[in-house]
């Protein structure tokens, strides 16, 4: 009886073994022991009646704590301070910095090229990421002006790194913060009201959308764990069902995930998703995540990257992940400046830059030009023609067709014309506000200016009949005469 109820026992232990969890990827075996997956966001603790039977094993044992993530940042950013610089965009909930690398021949300036960040540890129990990235910036510092591939994107991109999203969720060894809430459902969301008050949302949340705020990102990717695909919006659907919803970059992202997965040494490969990649909604949907935010609010073609079967392999098998996502992490990297159009707009009137709108017919999503310089970086999917348009309030706009070919990006400068009312006086452009200088007025009809000129010339002859009147009084009278005692 003993036996034959031994036998029922494992055989239930290896069946759960085997089910799939469906959540952004994720065996139930890739867990910790004693914790088990929710795919719809978060964990939940599951206690063993034998707790003496589960072997404890330390996930953490051979990772970087968050004391040696910092250490190892800021060492490298003094290796590598001719290409890098050290920032942070905010602290965790329990006041843990959130640590961001830039890489780029110029860091820390405005230039026209593309920004590109990749965000690891998004989920507490998810950290190969911050491992990747650590080991991605010292090789591309190695390997500047030596190999082509690194020296490229050092020189044409501002990549920003940040290891670890969420430090607290790594010490406790699970999914969500320290307030245990899954930061990847804590954003706004397009089709249902989750959090939208942006002071009840998580400090880290509030970094990332700060972050986005400051620097205008053309594309970024989340590493998460627990099972191998790339992932592109839209993650949600509008009746909560499971099914292929497309975002109007629909064919832009699906090229930006396959090139991560055909650089992989074996994503494309995957039984389960076809060409190792997938609709997040057509996987599952989820709402109030990070990626569908991003290219809503701030134009950025995100990707949710899932780069490990097991969300937390041992240490040992750190290196071997990363030589086989290196290629893709890279490859992601270089195509922001392989494909698309880029350029930048400015006024016929002075040459100034105007932070004006970039559209593409068929569609629905357009991109703004930076504030300072009014460079845009628009990705396309490469080998079609496209009519862009730009735009700009107080402008007329301008429209071009283009040619994309299968490697390399187009460059296309627009200088847009101011547009002039029924009078033919220039209409001033709500961006057009030079308040340290006279250029604010030329926009004001003439004849405001002959009103005021009149009324002052008025005012000035009251003054000077006033003072003549005055004068005249003074002599009609005649000195006061001195009194003789």
């Amino acid at each position: 009886m003993k036996l034959a109820l031994s036998i029922l026992f494992l055989s239930l232990s290896f069946s759960s073994f085997l089910r799939t969890a469906t959540a952004r990827g994720g065996l139930h075996s890739s867990y910790p022991p004693g914790i088990e997956f929710d795919p719809r966001g978060g964990s939940g603790r599951q206690l063993f009646e034998d707790k003496k039977s589960q072997k404890r094993v330390d996930v953490a044992q051979g990772y970087m704590t968050n004391s040696d993530l910092e250490r190892a940042i800021k060492v490298f950013g003094r290796r590598c301070s001719n290409i890098s610089r050290v920032y942070s965009i905010g602290k965790s909930v329990n006041g843990v910095p959130l640590w961001v690398i830039e890489i780029s021949d110029k860091p820390g300036e405005e230039e026209p090229e593309p920004a590109f960040k990749y965000i690891g540890n998004v989920h507490g129990d998810e950290p190969v990421g911050r491992e990747l990235l650590i080991l991605l910036a010292n090789w591309i510092c190695d390997n500047y002006l030596k190999d082509p591939l690194a020296t490229s994107i050092v020189d044409n991109v501002h990549l920003h790194l940040l290891p670890s999203m969420n430090p607290d969720g790594f010490s406790l060894r699970r999914r969500g913060n320290a307030n245990n809430v899954d930061l990847n459902r804590d954003f706004p969301d397009q089709f249902f009201p989750v959090n939208n008050d942006e002071d009840w949302r998580q400090p880290e949340t509030r970094a990332i959308m700060k972050w986005l705020r400051e620097i205008q990102f053309t594309a970024s990717a989340s590493l998460h764990g627990g099972a191998l695909v790339a992932n592109y919006p839209w993650d949600g659907t509008q009746d909560k069902r499971k099914d292929y919803f497309a975002c109007p970059d629909d064919e832009t992202f699906r090229f930006l995930a396959s090139v991560y997965s055909r650089s992989h040494y074996n994503m494309s490969l995957s039984k389960e998703f076809e060409g190792g990649i997938t609709n997040g909604a057509f996987w599952y949907p989820i709402y109030g995540g990070m990626q569908d935010w991003n290219y809503i609010n701030g134009g950025c073609f995100e990707l949710t990257l899932e780069i490990s079967d097991n969300k937390w392999p041992t240490a040992n098998e750190l290196l071997t992940l990363w030589e086989y996502n290196k290629m893709s992490m890279l490859n992601l990297i270089a195509t922001v400046v392989k494909i698309g159009v880029r350029g930048r707009i400015f006024s016929s009137d002075g040459g100034r830059p105007l932070p004006g709108f970039i559209a593409i017919k068929g569609i629905n999503s357009t991109v703004q030009a930076s504030r300072a310089i009014a460079d845009y970086h628009r990705l396309l999917s490469p080998a079609g023609r496209y009519e862009v348009t730009a735009t700009a309030p107080g402008y007329k706009s301008k429209t071009t067709c283009i040619w994309l070919e299968e490697a390399g990006a187009t460059n296309v400068d627009f200088v847009l014309d101011p547009e002039v009312n029924t009078r033919g006086i220039q209409v001033r452009s709500a961006c057009d506000c030079s308040w340290g200088s006279m250029s604010i007025i030329w926009g004001t009809p003439f004849e405001v200016y002959l009103l005021l000129i009149v009324i002052a010339g008025f005012l000035l002859f009251l003054y000077k009949r006033r003072t003549f009147s005055r004068i005249k009084q003074r002599q009609l009278v005649g000195p006061k005469r001195p009194i003789v005692a």
